[in-house]
């Protein structure tokens, strides 16, 4: 299968898993495992945070990071489509009681800092304490420009508020930008980093920050239960990862590109900006969407088909699958066209 729903659902390669075999192990609830001390210490040296803290998914620790920046009632800032208040279950409404406020997203990804500030709470004790302001970078595929990230982050010192970064794709923009993560990172006070998508580990993901900052996080990663033993075969994975595939995400984002052009020549929808990075997002009639899907299967292509369709490339897809999911999408609107009479006009022909 070619699967382009998710960057989820890269495979660990052979030598990924050869190292996980081989990993050294310990006892990591106990502070013993020194391949997750070791993945913890290359997590805080690339992020230039004192420390770093692996949990199992990045849910938990987009969880944790609330957590340990935000009291009960008290309030985080965040986008209407970011991952950390949308897709995750509502865990830091119902188990953090942390009050989430959405704002809707500008079209490049960024959080509008004049409605950041008209959303924080006074100091009145009929409001929640607004306590955090809350990024994704990347979001739905757009990099955060730097001017922006360097002007939030002087926006919290103004209005004494954390920034946190959801950085579950941040390796991405560290891609796309061609920069250290460093010079990312140095303009928020904690992130978090998703070994399991582009990176290409089965699971995993970081916590970085300041020293006493992860203490408090390793208790609550502790309470929602993501203390692990002997996690140093993930652990090995996670090292594996940063150390290999983070220069290739560049591939994934030239195929992007590549796939971009030719739908295009078909006569897709491209929506605005196209490929940054490694997504693509599509706008096509939702009777045509319905239709899609199921064609793209019976080839041996897997999208989740809709009005508006993301496509993602990973390392799991090669510029020859990309080639393949062309043809069938070219025989499909040829298909489509001849049954329902309408000419065919802007068809790339290869």
């Amino acid at each position: 299968m070619i699967d382009l729903r998710s960057d989820t659902v890269t495979l660990p390669s052979d030598a990924m898993r050869r190292l996980m075999a081989q990993a050294e192990v310990g006892d990591d609830v106990y502070g013993d495992d020194p391949t997750v001390a070791a993945l913890e210490a290359d997590g805080a040296r690339l992020s230039a945070k004192d420390a770093a803290l692996f949990f199992p998914s990045g849910t938990q620790a987009n969880l944790v990071a609330l957590l340990a920046h935000c009291q009960r009632g008290e309030e985080y800032i965040v986008g209407q489509q970011a991952h950390n208040y949308r897709f995750e279950a509502g865990g830091a409404a119902v188990l953090g009681s942390i009050q989430p406020q959405p704002l809707d997203a500008d079209a490049d990804g960024t959080l509008p800092l004049d409605k950041v500030a008209a959303a924080i709470k006074p100091d009145d004790f009929h409001f929640a304490r607004t306590r955090l302001l809350s990024l994704e970078n990347t979001h739905n595929g757009k990099v955060l420009p730097q001017e922006y990230l360097r002007k939030a982050w002087q926006f919290t010192r103004d209005h004494h508020l954390a920034l946190h970064i959801d950085g579950a794709r941040i390796f991405n923009a560290v891609a796309a930008l061609q920069i250290p993560l460093s010079d990312i990172t140095q303009y928020c006070d904690t992130l978090t980093i998703c070994l399991s998508k582009g990176l290409g580990a089965p699971v995993g993901s970081l916590l970085c920050g300041n020293a006493d900052y992860i203490l408090q996080a390793r208790r609550w990663r502790k309470m929602v239960g993501g203390g692990m033993r002997q996690s140093g075969i993930l652990a090995a994975a996670g090292r594996y990862a940063l150390e290999h595939n983070v220069q290739r995400l560049r591939d994934d984002h030239d195929n992007a590109q590549w796939l971009e052009q030719r739908l295009s020549a078909l006569g897709v929808e491209i929506m605005a900006p196209g490929a940054q990075t490694n997504m693509l997002f599509i706008r096509q009639p939702a009777e045509l969407a319905a239709k899609l899907g199921p064609w793209m299967k019976r080839h041996d292509i897997v999208i989740a088909a809709g009005a508006v369709t993301r496509l993602v490339t990973h390392l799991n897809v090669s510029r020859a699958d990309l080639e393949k999911v062309v043809s069938c999408w070219q025989a499909f609107l040829q298909h489509h066209a001849q049954l329902s009479g309408a000419p065919l006009t802007g068809v790339y022909f290869q």
